[in-house]
């Protein structure tokens, strides 16, 4: 069976959930679930993202995340890739974490309400899955951006964008007032859960209007197959880090000669390569490929090296 294709586009908008493989927890602890977030911020920052909402269950994630760069599949592989291992490592475990794709449901960002009963559905989750017990506010779920957006600017994630939320909520400012207002607007919205018919949410690949619908239809017309369709997305990722490695040659002076004729050791290509892995999804064999650096094994140990040398940049 063919793949559904992922409809990729400067401004998207997102609905993704993943579970765990055969619905295994995703976290074990708290500080899973803080790594998680960390992870997902690094993404955002690598990639452009803007978070929308998100809530962490137990065996799974949903997030609702808006691709200003139409990089969606990139982000996600760096992301999950990225949380698995270092998942992985800290438990001392292997393999797959995830099962299989993730599900993305593309969102009419317009302003007609869609993105506020996406938002609402992932906020609401806990409730559904009975982790609120009842009379409890819904901030006492901890790991929702429903208790983030009730937080002050300074608290919260700083990744995580609340303008278009509140502004689908007739909320026009981000203020105390405005903040107890949307609480009081989520807890409404609560009591009148029971019998929502959410399956288009869950299984649909578009949340929108009819007229939103024809428009992604009418793009993607004449993609078909899942192969022509990802090498596309392949052609528009590496375009973007070939940008970046183009400013960073002129900026150092460097022809593309030179840098075949480097060793592959030099001191200004692992410097690239770190700022490669730190600002781009790209992967290790890519980034070896393009810098004339030989196997993606030796850029690790070159990367590796360079950190144990250098721990005040960080986690590249």
């Amino acid at each position: 069976m063919a793949r559904k294709l992922r409809v990729e586009y400067a401004g998207a908008i997102y609905h993704v959930m993943n579970r765990g493989d055969r619905r295994e927890p995703i976290f074990q602890d708290d500080e899973d679930r803080r790594q998680f977030l960390s992870t997902l911020g690094e993404t955002c920052g690598k990639t452009g993202w803007q978070i929308h909402s998100f809530c962490l269950m137990p065996n799974h994630f949903h997030l609702v995340v808006e691709t200003p760069q139409g990089n969606l599949v990139a982000g996600m592989k760096w992301f999950l890739g990225t949380y698995t291992g270092r998942f992985n490592r800290r438990h001392k475990c292997f393999g797959h974490l995830f099962s299989g794709r993730y599900k993305s449901l593309i969102v009419d960002g317009s302003g007609s309400g869609y993105l506020k009963t996406v938002c609402d559905y992932v906020h609401l989750n806990p409730v559904r899955a009975g982790l609120i017990r009842a009379g409890a506010p819904l901030r006492q779920y901890a790991w929702s951006s429903c208790r983030e957006y009730l937080k002050s600017p300074a608290r919260r994630w700083p990744w995580l964008r609340v303008d278009r939320l509140l502004g689908e909520y007739r909320i026009p400012k981000d203020s105390p007032a405005g903040r107890r207002q949307l609480e009081a607007a989520l807890e409404v919205r609560r009591a009148g859960e029971s019998g929502m018919d959410y399956k288009r949410l869950r299984r649909g690949w578009c949340w929108g209007s009819e007229t939103f619908r024809k428009e992604l239809l009418g793009q993607m017309k004449g993609r078909i197959g899942a192969e022509h369709y990802g090498a596309e997305r392949q052609e528009t990722a590496e375009a973007l880090e070939e940008r970046l490695v183009q400013r960073e040659l002129r900026a150092r002076k460097w022809l593309e000669r030179e840098l075949r004729e480097l060793a592959k050791g030099d001191r200004g290509k692992v410097d690239l390569a770190a700022r490669l892995r730190a600002e781009t999804v790209m992967t290790v064999e890519w980034i070896a490929g393009r810098l004339q650096m030989g196997s993606a094994g030796y850029v690790n140990h070159l990367l590796y090296r360079s950190r144990k040398q250098n721990p005040n940049r960080g986690r590249i």
